[in-house]
C-alpha cells in the first residue's frame, strides 16, 4: 500500500516503512544468502564481497540496468526515485530484484540538495542511517585522506629541520616536496566554503610545516573514486599507493607509497570494499556502495555492488550521475569496461518540467515557486524541449544498449503532454513509459516495469566508444562531438602541453578519461539548454589522478569543495529527544 506522497514528507513516509523492513535473518532468506556473507551492523548490515563472489563467481550474471536522465533542472529529475520505483515496480511484477546506488554525502544533506534517498514511496529506507553516515564508510575515506595529509606535512616539517644525515639515521630519504606544488588537501564531508583554502603550520618549527593548503568535500576524495572503481582489496591497495600528493622540486610525483602511509590508508579502508544492504520503501534490497563526485571522477556506485548485485539478483538496477551526456558517458566508456560488465537497458529519466525549460521556459531556481509554465499544460515547450531528450536518447544508442525512455510523472503532467512525449519518443524508435512511482510505489511503476522487462529480451549490442588505444585528445575530440554535439574542441597551451606528454608516456595509456563539465547544458555553458548548435568545448586543464587512474581533461571550473546556502537543510533536522527519532530529512 503506498502512503499519500502528497500529504507526508519523506521522511515521515521512511519511518512508516520501517515498521516492516526485512530482518537480517528474512533478507538472508530471501536472497538464499549464508550467514557468513553477512556482516552484520544494526539494521544495515554489509554483504561481504569476497565470500560472495567466491560462491557466486560462475553464476550466470542476471540483466543489467541502468539509469539515466535528460539535461536536469538544478532541482534534479528524479533518477534515483526512478530507479526505486524502478525495482518496486519489477517486484511487483514477481521478479527477484534489487540494485545499487551512492552513498549521500553529508554535504549536500545538510544543505539544499537532500539525501539522494529518493522520494515519496520510491524511497530508501532506513532514511535516517542512510542519511546519515550509514556504516562508515564516507567516515573510514576521510581518516585515510586525512592521514595522507598528515604524513606528508610531517614528512615536509622533518625535512625542514633535519639534515639528509639526519634524516637516514630516521630510516628516511629526502623527498624535496615543492610546498607550491601539492595536490592534496584536507577533506570534511560538508560544504564549507570557507576552508577552501587555509594556511597550516603556522607557530614553531615544531608545529608542522608552514604552507597554504586546502580542503574538499569528502565524497570527492581520490579516495572515494578509487574505492568506486577497484576490483577487490588488492587492487584497492595498490591504487591508493599510487595516489600523487604531491611532487618534488624537480617535478618528480610523490605518492602516498613514497610517504610510506599507503598501508595505514588502506588499514582504515579494508572493511570500505563491502557494500551495505539497505531497502526500498516495499522492502526490495538495494545495496549501497561508494559515492564519488559525477563532474570530476565516475559519479556512480561501485564496479564491486553492480557484481554482487548481477549475481545475487535477475534484474540488477544501478544508475548513474547527472545526465547521458556526463554519467551515462562515464558508465559506457569507463565503469562497464574496467568492470567487464554488458549493460542491457538503459532507462533515460525526463521530466515534463525540464522538457518544458529546454523548450524555452522560464529559468528554475531552487527555493523559488516555479512559473505557471511548468504547471499548465504547454504542448508547444514540451515538443520544442524534446530536442534535448532525442538527442541524450542518440547518446544511449550508439553505445548498443538498449534505451528505453521514463517519464518521471508529477501530478501536474496532463495527458496531452504524456502522449505528445511517447509519440515523439517512438517516432525516434524508442520504448517509451509513464511512471507514477512517487505517488504509487511499484504500482506506479507496472508500466515501466513492463517496458523495462520487453526491452531486456532484445540483445544488446553493447559497444565502447572509443578504444583504449585512442590517444587522449582524438578521445576528448570524439566524445566532445558525438556525445556534446560540440564542433570540435580548443585546447589551452598548458591542457595541450600536459595532454601531449601524458600521451608520450606508455605510464598512462591505460588511464580513464574522465570529462570534466557542468551538469546543467549539454554545453560547457549552463546557460545554454535545449541542443546547443555551433559552439567549440574549450579545455582549460588536464588534471591527473595516479591512484584511480583518471585523467580528467576541464572544461570549465569546478570546485571540490561546494558551499553552504543561506537556506540550508539543518535549519529543519531536529531529534525527538522522547524517541531519538530524526524529523527534516529529504
Amino acid at each position: 500500500m503506498a502512503w499519500d506522497a502528497t500529504k507526508l514528507k519523506d521522511w515521515q513516509i521512511a519511518e512508516e516503512a520501517e515498521k516492516s523492513m526485512p530482518t537480517v535473518e528474512e533478507l538472508i532468506e530471501k536472497l538464499s544468502l549464508r550467514k557468513e556473507e553477512i556482516i552484520p551492523y544494526g539494521k544495515t548490515p554489509k554483504v561481504d564481497f569476497l565470500k560472495m563472489m567466491e560462491r557466486l563467481g560462475d553464476k550466470p550474471d542476471g540483466k543489467y540496468i541502468e539509469v539515466t536522465a535528460i539535461t536536469p533542472t538544478p532541482l534534479g529529475e528524479g533518477k534515483t526515485t526512478t530507479t526505486l520505483g524502478l525495482i518496486e515496480g519489477l517486484a511487483k511484477r514477481g521478479k527477484n530484484v534489487g540494485g545499487a546506488v551512492r552513498q549521500p554525502s553529508g554535504g549536500p544533506t545538510m544543505n539544499i540538495k537532500g539525501t539522494a534517498a529518493g522520494g515519496g514511496n520510491a524511497l530508501l529506507i532506513p532514511m535516517t542511517e542512510f542519511s546519515l553516515g550509514l556504516t562508515g564508510d564516507i567516515n573510514d575515506i576521510m581518516n585515510a585522506h586525512n592521514l595522507c595529509m598528515v604524513a606528508l606535512n610531517a614528512r615536509m616539517q622533518h625535512e625542514a629541520n633535519y639534515t639528509d644525515e639526519e634524516l637516514a639515521k630516521r630510516g628516511l630519504k629526502r623527498l624535496d616536496i615543492d610546498p607550491k606544488n601539492v595536490e592534496m588537501g584536507w577533506v570534511i564531508d560538508y560544504a564549507a566554503q570557507g576552508l577552501r583554502n587555509i594556511i597550516i603550520g603556522i607557530g614553531g618549527k615544531k608545529d608542522g610545516f608552514q604552507m597554504q593548503s586546502k580542503f574538499g568535500i569528502a565524497v570527492g576524495s581520490e579516495l572515494m573514486a578509487i574505492l568506486a572503481v577497484a576490483k577487490d582489496l588488492p587492487d584497492l591497495r595498490e591504487r591508493i599507493g599510487n595516489i600523487i600528493v604531491a611532487y618534488s622540486k624537480t617535478g618528480q610525483p610523490v605518492t602516498a607509497k613514497d610517504l610510506e602511509v599507503d598501508g595505514a590508508m588502506t588499514a582504515w579502508m579494508r572493511n570500505t570494499i563491502n557494500p551495505t544492504i539497505c531497502y526500498t520503501a516495499e522492502g526490495q534490497p538495494v545495496m549501497v556502495h561508494a559515492g564519488p563526485f559525477a563532474n570530476i571522477a565516475i559519479g556512480q556506485s561501485s564496479i564491486i555492488a553492480d557484481r554482487v548485485g548481477l549475481k545475487m539478483f535477475d534484474y540488477h538496477v544501478t544508475e548513474s550521475g547527472f545526465a547521458a551526456d556526463i554519467g551515462f558517458e562515464k558508465f559506457w566508456n569507463v565503469k562497464a569496461r574496467l568492470g567487464g560488465l554488458k549493460p542491457n537497458v538503459s532507462v533515460l529519466v525526463a521530466t515534463i518540467r525540464a522538457l518544458k525549460m529546454h523548450g524555452g521556459g522560464p529559468a528554475v531556481v531552487p527555493g523559488r515557486p516555479l512559473p505557471e509554465e511548468y504547471t499548465k499544460e504547454n504542448l508547444e515547450l514540451v515538443e520544442k524541449g524534446c530536442a534535448n531528450l532525442l538527442h541524450h536518447l542518440e547518446i544511449i544508442k550508439k553505445s548498443g544498449i538498449v534505451p528505453v525512455v521514463c517519464i518521471n510523472g508529477f501530478y501536474t503532467d496532463t495527458q496531452a503532454e504524456i502522449d505528445l512525449i511517447k509519440k515523439i519518443v517512438g517516432a525516434a524508435g524508442a520504448r517509451c513509459a509513464h511512471s507514477d512511482h512517487w505517488l504509487n510505489g511499484g504500482d506506479g511503476a507496472l508500466e515501466l516495469a513492463d517496458v523495462v522487462m520487453d526491452a531486456c529480451e532484445e540483445e544488446s549490442q553493447f559497444k565502447c566508444l572509443y578504444p583504449l588505444e585512442m590517444p587522449l585528445r582524438q578521445r576528448v575530440e570524439l566524445i566532445a562531438k558525438e556525445v556534446y554535439g560540440a564542433d570540435g574542441v580548443d585546447w589551452s597551451p598548458e591542457a595541450e602541453a600536459k595532454a601531449k606528454r601524458f600521451e608520450s608516456d606508455p605510464h598512462y595509456a591505460d588511464f580513464s578519461t574522465m570529462m570534466v563539465k557542468t551538469h546543467l547544458s549539454l554545453s560547457h555553458d549552463p546557460t545554454l539548454k535545449g541542443v546547443p548548435k555551433g559552439w567549440r568545448l574549450p579545455i582549460r586543464d588536464v588534471l591527473v589522478y595516479g591512484g584511480a587512474k583518471f585523467l580528467c581533461p576541464m572544461a570549465g571550473a569546478i570546485s571540490l569543495m561546494p558551499g553552504t546556502s543561506s537556506d540550508p537543510a539543518y535549519r529543519r533536522i531536529d531529534v525527538d529527544t522522547k524517541t531519538g527519532k530524526v524529523s527534516g530529512l529529504f
